[in-house]
């Protein structure tokens, strides 16, 4: 056991007696150490109930013949952090979530590891330190919210956030807002549509390292505390079995989960995370893959924001394991690969159905014949842009407009709730990426309030940050390289027009190569928005929003 390097021998005498001060026995330290990752708080309603899940977990470890030690792990609420300087911490925790808990698990050499994510960033951290510390894991996160009801309908955080822009362009009373404000986050759990928590939940279960249902079992329903006792079960099985992480991440489940991500039309930001997941194991995984994948990928669900179906909607339909059933019809999936059950993808998805054709199209009528995401490469974004391509109406596919820009996302907000934005324009947001942010903020404000002011079928937006997985619309992010490194975002200028075409992946800036070269002459790198503290050193070690904002000590 690797924990006898602080449990067993005469030179651990001193370790076991701190054990001791522990109240662990002598009993419970002969058995396997399993550290419980645990990303309780009650600041995150997707990370509220998960002391229940850790302590199921421990009974599961427990039952199995481990002995289970509960440590935490940080999580942030992109929604509270929203549209403030707060969502520049957003993004960064992922590293921190990943360094700190490679730490604790490597200081305290620990033989096993259940990992309790639940919401956007915790998820890819705890992914991330997993590959880098490579004892048997599995993952078992506090699970989705109930949609909320307004009026009859199903509603989520998403149109809480376009609520707002109804407000301001007239078309909400304040009464309005406040039953939406009211009635759409009604229980604990990560917010009910597919944005980047729920994305990634999912995501789990289609890399392996999650069991079935992971991603979509509510936080609320029992069947989620039953879920998590039995990970605590099967880590023990995969550490008698020693399959680790390294053994279930490999290239081939990464190309599974970016196949299961085009069909379910999962969050931009899983084009963020992973790219940095696959870079702690040494696996290719560039952008340019997703319209590979795309191209041959039919998008089979709509939940929302791109429509009008929820989380415990794809629950009820049978769940990730259903969509890849469906995707082997097509014979899109490397079913061989091991994966946390024990059993390989094929044997886990052999027998599971898609119960509600409605939820989950089946593959001769797919939502469209292509993928829910798409990589634009052009002048404007020669390293790429990310959009969600099944959360933009037909309309929009093809676009050109002349660009408003903006050198930060409030100004871009204050223009747009201002009336300042008009139909056909294209909103461009600069030196908001990574390094420029720092922290390559999310966009739900901005993308809210041209959805809520009726515009959300004649304007697009561009930014070199990203998106919450909230957002919807011909809205295009990540674009490489970003504005703070000089790159051709940050030679815009108002006026000029910008072609956006969705389907042959081109994102265009319609000025001239010897007028951009002439602009480039007089453009200067602007100074640091911050210079202390842990974003400041964050923007001079993240690396651009095409290879996953990865951290690297530059040369």
């Amino acid at each position: 056991m690797r924990s006898d390097a602080v449990k067993t021998g005469m030179q651990q005498a001193p370790h076991r007696s701190l054990f001791n001060a522990l109240g662990l026995t002598k009993e419970e330290l002969e058995k396997p150490l399993v550290g419980i990752v645990c990303s309780y708080n009650e600041i995150v309603p997707g990370h509220m109930n998960l002391d229940k899940i850790a302590q199921a977990v421990k009974l599961g470890v427990a039952m199995a013949g481990g002995t289970p030690i509960m440590f935490p792990a940080i999580a942030v609420c992109d929604g509270i952090a929203m549209g403030h300087v707060g969502m520049k911490y957003s993004l960064v925790t992922r590293d921190l979530i990943a360094d700190s808990t490679e730490a604790m698990a490597l200081a305290h050499q620990f033989d096993a590891l259940v990992m309790i994510p639940s919401c956007d960033k915790n998820v890819p951290g705890l992914l991330m330190a997993a590959a880098r510390i490579n004892v048997p894991t599995v993952f078992v996160s506090g699970g989705p919210m109930l949609a909320g009801h307004v009026n009859g309908q199903k509603r989520s955080l998403s149109s809480m956030f376009e609520a707002v822009g109804a407000y301001s362009a007239g078309n909400m009373t304040e009464d309005d807002v406040y039953e939406y404000e009211c009635k759409v986050c009604p229980t604990c759990g990560s917010c009910s549509g597919m944005y980047t928590a729920n994305s990634m939940n999912c995501l789990t279960e289609a890399l392996g390292m999650g069991l079935q249902g992971n991603g979509t079992i509510p936080a609320v329903y029992s069947e989620r505390i039953k879920l998590a006792k039995h990970a605590g079960m099967k880590v023990m099985e995969m550490y008698n079995r020693n399959i680790r992480p390294r053994d279930i991440m490999t290239q081939e489940a990464f190309m599974n989960a970016l196949t299961v991500d085009m069909a379910l039309g999962c969050s931009t930001n899983s084009m963020l995370h992973l790219p940095a997941i696959a870079h702690e194991l040494g696996l290719n995984f560039s952008p340019e893959l997703a319209n590979e994948v795309s191209a041959k990928t039919p998008n089979l669900c709509h939940l929302a924001p791109a429509g009008p179906t929820y989380m415990e909607d794809l629950n009820e339909a049978g769940g990730v394991y259903a969509v890849m059933n469906e995707l082997t019809k097509l014979n899109l999936l490397n079913l061989d690969c091991i994966t946390a059950t024990g059993k390989t993808v094929g044997e886990n998805i052999a027998n599971v159905r898609n119960t509600n054709p409605e939820v989950i199209r089946p593959v001769e009528n797919p939502y469209s014949a292509t993928g829910g995401l798409a990589a634009l490469k052009g002048n404007l974004a020669p390293d790429t842009g990310i959009v969600k391509r099944s959360a933009v109406v037909p309309e929009m596919m093809v676009h050109q407009g002349p660009a408003r820009v903006f050198d930060c996302e409030e100004d871009a907000i204050d223009a747009i709730k201002g009336g300042k934005i008009v139909a056909g324009d294209v909103v461009v947001i600069r030196y908001e990426g990574p390094k420029g942010g720092p922290g390559m903020r999310e966009m739900l404000n901005p993308t809210s309030a041209i959805a809520g002011m009726g515009l959300g079928s004649s304007v697009a937006l561009i930014t070199d940050g990203r998106f919450s997985g909230a957002s919807r619309g011909a809205s295009i992010g990540h674009v490489s390289p970003e504005a703070a490194v000089g790159g051709p975002i940050a030679l815009v200028e108002e006026g000029d027009i910008i072609k956006i075409n969705i389907p042959e992946c081109k994102l265009e800036l319609d000025v001239s190569d010897e007028v951009l070269a002439e602009r480039r002459k007089n453009w200067k790198p602007r100074q640091p928005k911050i210079t202390t503290g842990y974003l400041a050193r964050y923007a001079k070690l993240v690396t651009s929003g095409n290879r996953g904002a990865v951290l690297e000590i530059p040369e």
